[in-house]
């Protein structure tokens, strides 16, 4: 059977809006709940989630929670980094968007399904996997995990060099918190730049790099970080679909 969803439209006074989500409820609620929030939420049913996660709960982890939250008609400016808008100007809400998910949404959640959340997990998709991470860097003390799909890690200060990238100095000035876990996934045609004429596209490079500033903080790959490059793998649902029972498997069993 598949997961019963229950749709949701919630007024956001940060945001100025009314915000659309589905929440998949597990068949056990009973169980230690784990929260998975997704990014770009409106476009998992046609990825066909609704049978990979009955798949899952049927399999291995019966409590698993998701909340798909669909992206707003600004979502170039919603996602992005909260601290530091990219060269373009883009990213100029994202500090509302967070707020909007801790101090709007989780309440909700936890209100309306009398629930507390020990494991949070919060993913998404491009820019939606940029967004994810950013918050979940920037407050360990809310979530545990990060989910990122072909990331928008290329996500700059200035045009003119890769070293202005924001979420690798976030890292690279940030801290070492020990409970964190990260999932990244690359696609080897996820874009055709190459940026430095190396022979690896730039997606990959720029996750390829964030990894390795995470190790170089003290994050071990295999423990607190997995990293999928999938060999043909496009920036697109169908790709991103092929991962996603891997990416539920390691939210729940990390």
């Amino acid at each position: 059977m598949l997961p019963r969803k229950e749709s949701y439209g919630q007024y956001s006074l940060f945001l100025q809006r009314e915000v659309a989500f589905d929440c998949y409820l597990p068949p056990n609620t009973g169980a230690t709940p784990h929260l998975l929030l997704m990014n770009d939420g409106q476009d998992l049913e046609e990825m066909g989630f609704p049978s990979i996660l009955e798949h899952l709960h049927n399999t291995s982890h019966p409590s698993l929670w998701v909340v798909a939250i669909h992206a707003g008609p600004q979502r170039l400016q919603e996602y992005g980094t909260a601290k530091h808008i990219d060269y373009q100007g883009r990213g100029c809400k994202a500090g509302l968007y967070t707020r909007f998910i801790l101090r709007e949404l989780l309440p909700f959640l936890e209100s309306r399904y009398h629930q507390q959340f020990p494991d949070k997990t919060f993913a998404g998709f491009s820019m939606g996997g940029l967004s994810a991470l950013d918050i979940v860097w920037n407050h360990p003390q809310q979530f545990h995990k990060a989910g990122v799909f072909s990331g928008s890690l290329w996500w700059r200060a200035s045009n003119e060099t890769p070293q202005q990238r924001i979420m690798h100095r976030q890292v690279k000035e940030g801290r070492f918190h020990p409970d964190l876990r990260f999932f990244f996934e690359a696609g080897t045609n996820d874009e055709a730049a190459d940026r430095n004429i190396n022979g690896v596209i730039d997606a990959v490079d720029d996750t390829e790099e964030l990894v390795a500033l995470l190790e170089e903080k003290g994050y071990e790959k295999g423990k607190h970080i997995h990293y999928t490059l999938v060999e043909g793998g496009k920036h697109d649902k169908a790709t991103w679909a092929g991962v996603m029972p891997e990416f539920l498997d390691w939210v729940v069993r990390t």
